[in-house]
């Protein structure tokens, strides 16, 4: 018989598509996220690779709010969507020309009774 021991650090979880680790700080958003109620609609996180770097697109907790895209280190770069006008905040005018979807990196679950 063969014992697994799985272990969980929530600084290294992986992603499902193996895309590699989430970043320590990103992974603390997603704490952040969890810890308060349910978004409408939920909370994501998609992964993209944008001006030669990993990046990583938040979804914003209502409408008329930026998406907010953040590099690897947890820096602001802009917000290339959302908004009154749904084109962000003017700083990343490429990005929907530019950058490279690689994979959803998590959406939150919960029900929104939680």
């Amino acid at each position: 018989m063969h014992f697994f021991t799985i272990l969980y650090d929530k600084h290294f979880f992986l992603t499902r598509g193996g895309q590699g680790a989430i970043p320590a700080c990103i992974q603390e958003k997603i704490d952040s996220v969890l810890a308060g109620p349910v978004w409408n609609p939920p909370a994501t996180i998609t992964k993209y690779s944008y001006d030669d770097k990993t990046t990583y697109l938040f979804s914003s907790n209502c409408c008329d709010q930026f998406n907010s895209l953040y590099d690897e280190s947890c820096n602001h770069i802009c917000a290339p969507s959302g908004g009154f006008t749904g084109r962000g905040d003017g700083r990343c005018v490429n990005f929907q020309r530019d950058a490279t979807f690689l994979g959803k990196v998590w959406v939150d679950t919960r029900s929104r009774g939680k």
